[in-house]
């Protein structure tokens, strides 16, 4: 654990033994969200499927969710299209 203070521009630079703990290199996508205790920062994965699943949320956050929908939708349309 490390200190780090807020520039005047709200960027800050993680620790040497946060980034070496993390495995973050130059380069890396860190995902910030707030939490119930703060502030949680995770590493993001670089395999692109996770990437891509990520990306779809749906307004209540779950990309299961909105995914399973997503193919519900299209399923749907196909069979009303004759496909």
């Amino acid at each position: 654990m490390g200190i780090t203070k807020v520039t005047r521009n709200y960027q800050i630079t993680l620790p040497k033994d946060v980034r070496k703990t993390a495995g973050i290199k130059v380069g890396d996508e860190i995902i910030v969200k707030t939490c119930d205790s703060g502030i949680m920062m995770r590493k993001l994965k670089s395999d692109a499927f996770e990437k891509a699943f990520g990306i779809l949320k749906g307004p209540d956050g779950d990309s299961a969710e909105y995914v399973r929908n997503m193919r519900e939708g299209s399923e749907k349309r196909r069979m009303r299209l004759g496909l």
